[in-house]
């Protein structure tokens, strides 16, 4: 089950034009995203949330999911600005890291 439309990545990517060319690359995007913020909870998001007598899936986990599938659509690759390289955009990882179950 996905965590967000692609109505809603559409919104974030703030386009008004019809994307329906994009659509299938859009969800190939979603999907990965959110498969990416899976491994780095260790659990998978409806597992936990959205579903019957369980709390509904924050927003911070569907905002971490829309950012990094946007970053991923418009940043085809790995971004180089100055010095760094970014991978992923900044605070997706903060994020997720505060849905983590931690054991020590």
């Amino acid at each position: 089950m996905a965590v967000v439309t692609l109505e809603r990545l559409k919104a974030q990517l703030g386009w008004t034009w019809s994307l329906a060319d994009e659509d299938a690359l859009l969800a190939d995007k979603i999907a990965a995203a959110q498969g990416y913020v899976e491994r780095l909870l260790g659990y998978a998001i409806e597992s936990r949330f959205g579903g019957v007598d369980q709390d509904p899936v924050p927003p911070a986990l569907a905002e971490a999911i829309l950012q990094l599938a946007a970053w991923w659509f418009e940043n085809r690759e790995a971004v180089n600005e100055g010095s760094t390289v970014n991978e992923v955009p900044f605070g997706v990882t903060a994020i997720v890291r505060e849905y983590c179950d931690w054991v020590f």
